[in-house]
């Protein structure tokens, strides 16, 4: 159930935060993703802090990225990391072309 949940969520060209609403490290996923014109709809926060399987989506991430940790974020269906990746994308000029690649700037 969660693996199927975590897929669903990923499919098709957006951007996909898994998140937990407290998390610091969360907030600061979504402010440097908030530097970015993405087309409406194509930027999404999953706040699985309520989720009965919390626990199992967590062990999913494991899984499919190698960690459990929040936030997980997914650039298509492809997991580039947590916060510190994210800056690090942002900062060497990256982030942008993997968005674009994906077509879901304005």
């Amino acid at each position: 159930m969660a693996q199927q949940f975590v897929e669903a969520q990923i499919k098709g060209d957006k951007v996909v935060l898994f998140i937990k609403p407290t998390c610091p490290y969360c907030i600061m996923a979504q402010d440097v993703l908030s530097k970015y014109k993405l087309k409406p709809g194509h930027l999404v926060s999953v706040d699985i802090s309520r989720r009965s399987d919390m626990g199992r989506v967590q062990d999913y991430f494991l899984e499919l990225t190698g960690a459990r940790t929040v936030p997980r974020v997914f650039i298509g269906e492809v997991c580039v990391g947590g916060c510190d990746a994210v800056e690090e994308l942002h900062n060497n000029g990256k982030l942008e072309g993997m968005l674009q690649a994906i077509g879901v700037l304005q």
